[in-house]
């Protein structure tokens, strides 16, 4: 029979206890976080190396853990660029999900000293931006707007072709014609202007994406996974109307639902 203090077990305390809790719980949300993505695989492979590490020290094998101990050391680095989307991503979830994004509007000094503006449309541009939609989605044309916010997306407007108009549905409408030089790509939207067309967004990696979605609504997921923006998605095989806000897409029934997505949400009174 093997002796039970072999592996510490019969000197817990409440730290022990409280230590091993903690570990299980961050385990159990990076799996939940992974779960379905291609990065899966190598998280289970991570899991095993470190139990194996685990009990070649408890055992007393000091060669195998001395070489297992090596191999994570060295992987260390490897990891972070291997997980550097999913790394990404994650911190960006944790930023956005603390509520401490909620306060900051509130008190908004602080996105003042670091030149960040929470932008939102105008009337008079919600109302040119649903016209377009409308007749594209009865034409069947396929169209990818992104609204930013706080975040600038610099990268993704390097990608394509910079402008600056007003958005007017006839020019949106242009732009996303099939025969149109600009159509190809995203439109990107910042502060009542259309300032990029024919950019690039980034796909989004869930493996849990129903397989009626193309490449339009994955780079819509994609981009709205790594940033605050929202993204408007006209299919171009079905004529639907699609709305994209933190990773989840919603199908937009009428054109009626869109503006209210497009609305800003109206302030709440401190009690």
């Amino acid at each position: 029979m093997i002796p039970l203090d072999f592996l510490g077990l019969l000197h817990l305390t409440i730290v022990d206890v409280l230590d091993i809790v903690v570990v299980a719980f961050i385990i159990y949300l990076v799996f939940r976080w992974l779960k379905g993505s291609s990065a899966m695989n190598i998280l289970i492979a991570i899991v095993a190396l470190f139990l194996i590490r685990f009990l070649s020290e408890a055992l007393g094998m000091k060669l195998l853990s001395a070489l297992m101990g090596a191999v994570i050391n060295v992987g260390a680095i490897a990891l972070i660029v291997i997980f550097q989307p999913e790394i990404r991503q994650f911190l960006n979830r944790v930023g956005r999900s603390t509520g401490i994004r909620e306060k900051v509007r509130r008190r908004n000094w602080l996105d003042r000293l670091l030149g960040r503006k929470d932008n939102t449309l105008s009337s008079p541009a919600i109302k040119e931006l649903m016209l377009a939609c409308r007749n594209m989605a009865e034409n069947k044309t396929g169209a990818l707007i992104v609204l930013l916010h706080k975040d600038a997306l610099r990268d993704v407007i390097d990608s394509g072709e910079r402008m600056d108009a007003e958005i007017n549905s006839s020019l949106i409408e242009n732009i996303f014609f099939k025969n149109s030089p600009l159509h190809d790509g995203a439109m990107l939207i910042d502060n009542n202007r259309i300032i990029a067309v024919r950019c690039t967004l980034p796909i989004s990696k869930s493996n849990n994406l129903p397989a009626k979605y193309g490449m339009r609504h994955k780079a819509a997921i994609g981009i709205s996974e790594r940033s605050d923006a929202e993204v408007i998605v006209i299919s171009e095989q079905r004529g639907t109307i699609s709305f994209v806000r933190d990773g989840i897409i919603s199908q937009i029934d009428n054109i009626g639902e869109l503006k209210l997505k497009l609305e800003p949400p109206k302030p709440q009174e401190d009690l």
